[in-house]
């Protein structure tokens, strides 16, 4: 089972700025809003993803309410990544917490 991280421990890797983050929430909801330089990863994308992403990249998965991410999280583990989290409270709870972070489509 992958760990779970907080928003504050997500926010130190965001800054730290060498962890892709991973949305998995529908693709209006990306649209709308989303962590800056977040990638959408939906069924569309998921196989390009696994074949060009590193294994040993560190990855934090967020949905809306860090529910969901969790089961992404679980999966990508079992594909081989070793270095995979998800946010807990999701999309959120990090927007509330570290609104400088979004990057927000008007």
């Amino acid at each position: 089972m992958a760990t779970r991280i907080s928003p504050t421990q997500g926010k130190a890797l965001f800054d730290q700025g060498n962890t892709l983050f991973i949305d998995i929430r529908d693709p209006a909801s990306f649209a709308a809003g989303h962590l800056q330089g977040a990638l959408h990863l939906s069924q569309a994308n998921v196989d390009q993803f696994l074949a060009n992403t590193a294994q040993e990249r560190a990855l934090v998965v967020y949905c809306y309410h860090g529910n969901s991410s969790q089961s992404t999280s679980d999966w990508l583990s079992e594909q081989g990544f070793n270095n995979v989290v998800s946010l807990d409270g999701g999309y959120d709870v990090f927007r509330q917490q570290f609104p400088e972070c979004i990057e927000e489509i008007a």
